[in-house]
């Protein structure tokens, strides 16, 4: 399995949930909660998951789908993920 560029995975996952919810990148800070303030939905969430899911070859388990309420914990789960 190749290994990931952990400088460019933050970017990277940055990159497909500002496509997937259709919000600038810059307004994708770390702490930002997905739902409250930057107005995504669980279709959306769901969206970026499976996104993940094959951009990196992971299976991210659906209780942790809502974990995953902004960029830190989103980056974190990833992360371990890839490295198992």
């Amino acid at each position: 399995m190749p290994k990931i560029n952990m400088q460019n995975l933050e970017k990277e996952i940055k990159s497909v949930i500002s496509e997937i919810a259709e919000v600038e990148p810059e307004k994708i800070t770390p702490e930002a909660n997905f739902v409250e303030d930057l107005g995504m939905d669980s279709m959306m969430a769901l969206e970026i998951l499976a996104s993940l899911e094959k951009k990196y070859k992971i299976k991210i388990p659906e209780e942790n789908l809502m974990k995953l309420t902004n960029l830190k914990q989103t980056l974190e789960l990833v992360k371990d993920l890839v490295n198992k």
